[in-house]
């Protein structure tokens, strides 16, 4: 089984969102972990709007990427250049690094109709880029 690490700036949104797509379509090929540089608690429009897919992801937690010294990288998955960019030293023999700057609904301002189509167009990116990866990393073995 592999072990995919979905890495951003504070654990909160996009690496949450995509922590919740992995591991609905993976298909017991991998592990999931999401980690932050920083933590900054789990983002509750990531939440809703990932529940509006039928994906809960209301009982992850926002980790620190230190939590998981020691584990065997297959991917390591950037959604953020401010992670790509300040991201500590990862021990990876081997590990493919793959970075995708997705965009920040969490920066949205404005009404409530604004932030949602913010935090769907980033969940719907995030769900294309998800199923790519599945298909083309984890199904061909």
């Amino acid at each position: 089984m592999k072990n995919i690490l979905v890495l951003c700036t504070g654990n909160s949104c996009r690496s949450q969102m995509a922590h919740g797509y992995l591991n609905q379509l993976q298909n017991g090929l991998a592990q999931i972990y999401s980690a932050g540089i920083e933590t900054h608690g789990l983002n509750p429009g990531a939440v809703a709007i990932m529940r509006e897919d039928g994906i809960d992801i209301s009982g992850h937690t926002s980790n620190h990427v230190d939590e998981y010294q020691g584990i065997s990288w297959d991917f390591i998955i950037t959604v953020c250049d401010h992670a790509k960019e300040n991201c500590p030293f990862i021990p990876s023999k081997g590990a493919e690094r793959i970075h995708h700057n997705f965009f920040d609904p969490s920066k949205v301002e404005g009404n409530e109709e604004t932030k949602h189509a913010a935090f769907l167009r980033a969940r719907n990116e995030i769900r294309e880029f998800c199923t790519r990866f599945v298909e083309e990393k984890l199904a061909q073995g």
